[in-house]
């Protein structure tokens, strides 16, 4: 499996609004046909959030995930990965609420406390649809992403019994120290899938330098008990992608953490992330992972024993 890369895609997340591109999946319906185009342009995973379709905000009750986690499980063998970020604005109770109702053979798990800053967008767009949009733009230059350790504790508790695994978002290199202190405690276990993100303010940034440093400090860390993916927000997705998939790392597209495929140029779907990557993958002369191989590598449940 050494050379299979695992491309995840994130399809629509709580950080863009809907008045940023209007090809941001926002209905159950638009969730489930972008993360099953995705499926079939190459991801193994699925990366999902739920929103309101009236208004595009997040939410995190686990009825609205229903309507999609069946559809796409219908119509895709690909790996459901439920958020527990949910939005930086909600308790954890709330964030985890989804992933402990259905199940997921993977959750999202923010690793550590962070300045989680998305006002700089206020610069760049000016009109919205909904009052919501600017308000929690500009709110997030006094916000911070709460996920202390009694937060994380609180997830694993209420997670591990279900026999759902972690894809542990690291936004800077204490959050590395964060989930190792966890990992020697006997809390969670290895092969640890580990996603290092790059380019939020607030986080560590996108630099080659700083890919490099969160590879080194995992590798210290946790030696060959890791899987190793990459996202980087906005601009630097597909060159982050390209160097961390040139080292064997797994990769992390979709409109959750960039809107775009070229300068000035919307992605329409995340398909068309999900087949940017993917030539980049095959051009370095690796393979995509199936599902399937997704499942051997990261040591997962299995489609059959989730909750929807």
């Amino acid at each position: 499996m050494s050379s299979k890369i695992i491309i995840s895609c994130a399809i629509t997340g709580s950080i863009h609004t809907p008045s940023m591109s209007p090809y941001l999946p926002v209905t159950a319906e638009e969730i489930a046909t972008s993360a099953i185009e995705a499926a079939e342009a190459g991801a193994a995973i699925v990366h999902l959030h739920a929103r309101n379709p009236e208004d595009g905000r997040p939410d995190q009750s686990p009825e609205a995930f229903e309507p999609f986690l069946k559809t796409i499980k219908n119509n895709s063998s690909a790996i459901v990965n439920i958020t527990t970020g949910g939005s930086p604005y909600m308790p954890v109770e709330e964030r985890v609420r989804p992933a402990e109702f259905w199940k997921p053979e993977v959750a999202s798990l923010n690793m550590g406390s962070m300045n989680f800053a998305l006002f700089p967008m206020l610069k760049r767009y000016k009109e919205f649809k909904h009052q919501w949009e600017p308000e929690m733009l500009e709110n997030s230059r006094d916000l911070v992403f709460r996920n202390s350790f009694k937060d994380i504790g609180y997830a694993f508790e209420t997670l591990n019994k279900t026999g759902t695994r972690y894809e542990f978002e690291c936004y800077d290199t204490s959050h590395l120290y964060n989930l190792h202190h966890f990992y020697k405690e006997g809390i969670v276990k290895g092969p640890l899938f580990i996603q290092t993100c790059f380019g939020l303010l607030g986080g560590i940034g996108s630099h080659p330098e700083d890919v490099m440093h969160m590879k080194r400090t995992a590798d210290r860390l946790f030696g060959d008990d890791y899987r190793w993916s990459v996202l980087a927000a906005g601009r630097p997705q597909m060159k982050i992608a390209a160097m961390a998939a040139s080292m064997g790392g797994h990769v992390r597209v979709g409109l959750e953490d960039s809107l775009w495929l070229d300068k000035g140029r919307l992605a329409k779907t995340n398909a068309e992330q999900v087949q940017r990557v993917k030539k980049i993958i095959e051009g370095l002369g690796l393979e995509l992972a199936t599902p399937e191989e997704a499942r051997e590598i990261l040591s997962l449940k299995g489609a059959d024993n989730v909750g929807f």
